[in-house]
């Protein structure tokens, strides 16, 4: 927000105020942490109770005055934003979404924008729940804890009680994990040295797994026995791996989910590939996959299905991606919104099962946990993820395995301070995906794309000069596994090409840089590489070549 915002919702908390959901502070240098942690704590809490979108804890106003006083509470910019870290450590995953510091004519002020609790889930400060009473910070009342966790238990499908489960239908090494999730999340918490001695039932109560001792469905989700998914007949509930390419394979896995999601990226062939930076002679090695992203990715994919479609996750793996795929739409916004705009979700289709996954480490709830896989994807250079909601009722998340376009990981290597705005344009544009003309204007202007709507790629003045444009084009040669198996596609699925065939099938995916000539040959080269290597054969003339697959 502008400054001239800022003043005018001050004004407005002022003169309008509600006392559960804005609070007054002084806000003086020894304001702790955890005094901070307990308001937010509170006025999240009461904010979900008052459907109010926010609530809002300012600092450099007298409580009882409401005069601007002003506060010199953490003055220092990077020390006033490690609150939102602070927060989350005593919250579990939750924190501000912003905080904003107007430069007042009568002092300097410091407001804090706390998002509701979303709907279902209370929020708690080192495994305390608080609220308001007037303008009293009090534990939150048992009254209203349960009518925020009963917002949403009747619609919940996860959150319902499994008739006839007991303990004896969860998984021993399951059960395990999960205590040691749990104590290493709130390793910081006060309850730390108690988690030890709670028995089971006590512990899945905490850990928000069972309902007042009664298994849910939630619980053997994620901790039940393979033989106990009976129990949730007739919902298969069942993540299935399966490979796609010239080897054809799959897998199904069932509960529990906490331990079987890492099988699943087990299964998964995760080779190291080499990236050159450019003017330098050790390459960096990545894996083709990093695990982090692709656990969070399934996580969200087994937080957000929607289990009453009678629908499994599926994980299909191909040569240069991962595509990830649940029943349920997008629920709340757009994935952009997470990406951009540190969006936080006030609702969830699952509640209940999102809840227990944050006290078990697998998720956070307050939408990060997209935003940390497209940084994961920036710094290792590659592709960033991509979203398909074309279909009703369904998510799917791709996550490259492999370079799209040399220029732009060189880019991403060079030029590590590129606004991520950029750095999401430039991997559409990598991508031969459309850009908007505000986009287009601005790359164009700090020289990070040529060519002509919709021909655009990424600049070859990344090089830092005409001359070096050669290498530039050289960098290309990375692709040409990706253009050999487009080749061998398209032989696969039509039997027989043309060189015409062939040429009016890569012509447009070569870079703009080369001019027609060039492309020509370098597709002669390609074709050429695959009948050395005896992937293809010509049947045809030299003059009239028509090009198989070898048998």
């Amino acid at each position: 927000m502008h400054q001239a915002e800022l003043a005018t919702l001050l004004d407005q908390l002022i003169s309008n105020w509600e006392s559960e959901v804005v609070e007054f502070k002084r806000g003086k240098d020894a304001f702790s942490s955890s005094e901070l942690g307990k308001y937010v704590s509170a006025l999240a809490n009461e904010a979900n109770l008052r459907v109010r979108e926010r609530a809002w804890l300012v600092f450099g106003v007298e409580d009882e005055t409401r005069v601007v006083v002003g506060t010199s509470y953490k003055e220092n910019p990077a020390h006033l934003q490690a609150d939102k870290m602070q927060i989350i450590n005593g919250t579990g995953s939750f924190t501000v979404r912003d905080i904003y510091v107007l430069n007042h004519k009568d002092g300097r002020v410091v407001l804090f924008e706390i998002p509701a609790a979303p709907r279902g889930m209370a929020i708690n400060w080192n495994g305390h729940y608080y609220g308001r009473a007037n303008e009293s910070l009090v534990p939150l009342g048992l009254d209203k804890l349960d009518e925020i966790r009963a917002q949403t238990l009747a619609t919940d499908w996860t959150a319902q009680v499994v008739e006839g489960a007991t303990l004896a239908d969860l998984d021993p090494q399951a059960l395990r994990v999960a205590r040691e999730r749990f104590a290493a999340k709130h390793a910081n918490r006060s309850i730390a040295d108690e988690i030890a001695g709670w028995s089971d039932a006590t512990f899945l109560n905490r850990a928000k797994l069972t309902q007042d001792g009664a298994m849910t469905r939630a619980a053997l989700l994620l901790l039940g026995k393979s033989e106990s998914a009976s129990r949730l007949n007739p919902h298969p509930v069942e993540m299935t791996w399966k490979l796609e390419g010239e080897e054809r394979a799959y897998e199904h896995f069932g509960p529990p989910f906490l331990l079987t999601s890492s099988q699943v990226f087990a299964r998964i062939r995760n080779v190291q590939l080499r990236l050159l930076p450019e003017n330098e002679l050790l390459a960096h090695e990545v894996a083709k996959y990093d695990q982090k992203v692709v656990l969070e990715a399934l996580h969200n994919c087994i937080a957000h299905q929607d289990y009453a479609r009678l629908a499994r996750v599926i994980v299909t793996e191909r040569p240069d991606r991962l595509i990830m795929e649940n029943e349920g739409g997008f629920f709340e916004g757009q994935p952009e919104d997470y990406v951009l705009h540190d969006h936080v979700p006030r609702r969830y289709r699952n509640p209940f099962l999102i809840q227990a996954m944050t006290e078990l480490n697998m998720i956070d709830h307050m939408g990060y946990g997209i935003q940390d896989i497209y940084r994961r994807q920036r710094q290792r250079f590659f592709p960033l993820p991509d979203y398909d909601l074309s279909e009703p009722n369904v998510v799917r998340l791709t996550i490259h395995g492999r370079i799209v376009d040399a220029a732009y990981s060189q880019l991403l290597m060079q030029q590590t301070g590129l606004p991520l705005v950029d750095v999401l344009a430039l991997d559409r544009v990598q991508k031969q995906l459309p850009i908007t003309d505000d986009a287009i204007r601005h790359l164009k202007q700090k020289h990070l794309i040529e060519g002509r709507k919709p021909n655009f790629f990424i600049s070859a003045s990344v090089a830092n000069a005409t001359s070096q444009k050669a290498r530039y084009i050289r960098t290309r040669a990375f692709d040409d596994h990706h253009y050999e198996e487009m080749i061998v596609g398209f032989l696969r699925e039509f039997g027989q090409a043309s060189r015409k065939e062939i040429d009016d099938l890569l012509r447009n995916k070569l870079s703009e840089a080369l001019n027609d000539s060039q492309k020509k040959s370098k597709i002669g080269n390609l074709l050429s590489g695959l009948r050395i290597k005896g992937r293809i054969h010509n049947i045809g003339s030299k003059a009239a070549p028509e090009w198989r697959l070898m048998d």
